[in-house]
């Protein structure tokens, strides 16, 4: 138990992970493969200078800590500080990155504190970009200013928003520059360097499980499992766990994939070394929102031109992430009927907690067989239209009853990236007088309808182009942008947000950094 005037060195860190499975105690940082263990033990390297960014006070509280960190937290967060109780390790994992195998990967600019117990829960603290691990291959270990602001603010504001997600707790910036290729194009540069220390109950992946599965160590691999079970799904212990654990995290990333959609989140890299065993979202690189409604918009330069993770395809690409768990697991059954009968659960979860989420974001109080259709309709009409998604969505719940085509244009004119032409201008007050139809379905006022809306459909999004201009005014020295996001993200659905609420600009479209990225940190 700690208590709210504790800070980061006087947390007691349990090391559970560490205390339980085999790992590399060698310390050595160079890059090898290490066969055997889950993790090696690592130290951050410090660095020169660790100069606190942001702190956010919420998760401090959530965790019993001072909403205001001393100097020994900085020194921490810079790595330059490991406490007594600390065991800091890299861990070791493999994966499927954009479809293929890539064996061995692991923490290369990971490396985890040590986990603790707050209120019966644990929490696993880790810090991003501290230095080499055995694992970082020919990387220095270290992140840069533009990926570890945009990873803090990111996972700060998709809790904000309600979606299952790793947090951030701290951001300092180090007082070194480390140097990247933005964009592999043999054009690198120095960038100021910083590191995020990251909070999860686990930052366990579906790659985990893929090593010790490719290693051939089913004693390891059903070690984890239990471990995995017996922390955090507790209710599933006694009989049949195993498959009944995989059916819980099938579920999950089901839930997990609508509410992505819900918000037009793109992940960008959902590679299986990045899919939380607990359905979180995890490792944020090149995502962004959707601005304008493309269901073939993926934000990661390195993605094209297959577009494997765009927006439309992020239900399918999870569940076949999971085919690999899935594939991971079979040594720990007789036979794979089960495993893949609760594969195949994963379309009627999806399905049928997307048509809730859907019902919710349209106002709709009760869900008809006949609203698949409408749902249908509308994916079309956006897909022809257009429209900035946030905007549209948020517009929808103050849209007024009518047969008059121009009206309707001119109250969602501010979502509109071009004039819609003729194709989307039939589509759209065609599946708008439906909808209009379908709302007086509804018993309530239309004004609890509205304020039901107004709840799923955020008016605040933390755009990239907001982003790039916040992390370009931090490099100059001004934080007044970065501020701003970081005190807006925390109440995205409050109508009074109004400077942010706005499309990308036109400069935007184009700017590296505003629309599309590099997995570059």
């Amino acid at each position: 138990m700690t208590h709210n005037n504790a800070h980061l060195s006087s947390l007691i860190f349990s090391n559970l992970f560490v205390q339980t499975f085999p790992g590399d105690r060698t310390g050595d940082k160079h890059p090898r493969q290490t066969p055997g263990v889950l993790y090696s033990e690592v130290e951050p390297t410090p660095v020169a200078q660790p100069a606190l960014l942001a702190w956010s006070a919420e998760l401090a509280q959530d965790l019993g800590l001072s909403e205001t960190p001393n100097a020994n937290d900085i020194e921490i967060l810079g790595g330059n500080l490991v406490t007594p109780t600390m065991k800091p390790y890299a861990a070791c994992y493999a994966g499927h990155q954009f479809g293929s195998w890539a064996g061995q990967l692991g923490d290369g600019r990971a490396i985890t504190l040590g986990d603790t117990r707050v209120n019966d829960r644990l929490n696993e603290l880790q810090l991003k970009g501290a230095g080499p691990t055995p694992y970082s291959r020919r990387a220095d270990g270290r992140a840069v200013l533009r990926s570890s602001v945009r990873e803090y603010l990111m996972s700060e504001a998709m809790f904000h928003l309600g979606v299952p997600t790793t947090r951030a707790l701290g951001i300092v910036t180090t007082g070194d520059d480390v140097l990247r290729d933005m964009f592999y194009d043999g054009n690198a540069a120095y960038e100021k360097g910083a590191i995020v220390l990251r909070v999860a109950p686990s930052f366990l992946r579906f790659g985990n499980f893929e090593m010790l599965a490719a290693r051939g160590d089913t004693e390891l691999l059903l070690k984890l499992a239990d471990w995995t079970i017996q922390n955090f799904y507790p209710h599933l212990n006694g009989d049949n766990k195993i498959i009944r654990w995989f059916q819980e995290v099938v579920e999950r990333t089901a839930h997990l994939m609508v509410a992505w959609t819900r918000v037009g989140f793109v992940h960008g890299v959902m590679n299986t070394d990045n899919m939380s065993i607990l359905g979180l979202t995890i490792d944020y690189g090149p995502y962004s929102f959707l601005d304008q409604y493309d269901p073939g918009f993926t934000p990661n330069t390195t993605d094209l031109p297959g577009r494997r993770y765009a927006f439309g395809k992020q239900a399918g690409v999870a569940k076949w992430n999971l085919s690999c768990l899935a594939g991971a697991l079979a040594p720990l059954f007789p036979a794979t009927g089960e495993l893949q009968a609760s594969l195949d659960a994963y379309d009627e979860v999806y399905w049928k907690a997307y048509y809730t989420m859907m019902g919710e974001k349209l106002g709709l109080e009760t869900l008809e067989p006949e609203d698949a259709g409408l749902f249908t309709n509308l994916g079309n009409m956006l897909t022809l239209l257009k429209p900035d998604m946030t905007i549209f969505f948020r517009l929808l719940a103050s849209a007024a009853p009518t047969d008059q085509t121009e009206p309707l244009l001119d109250h969602f004119s501010p979502a509109f990236y071009t004039q819609p032409d003729v194709a989307a201008r039939e589509s759209f007050v065609q599946f708008m007088r439906a909808y209009f139809t379908r709302l007086e379905q509804n018993i309530r006022p239309a004004s609890e309808t509205a304020a039901t809306m107004d709840a799923v459909n955020p008016k605040f999004i933390l755009r990239n182009y907001m982003l790039l201009q916040a992390i370009e005014n931090l490099s100059r020295g001004d934080a007044a942008l970065f501020e701003s996001l970081h005190e807006q993200m925390k109440r995205p659905y409050a109508e009074d947000q109004v400077e942010f609420f706005t499309r990308r600009p036109d400069w935007a479209g184009q700017k590296a950094g505003s629309s599309m990225l590099s997995c570059s940190s």
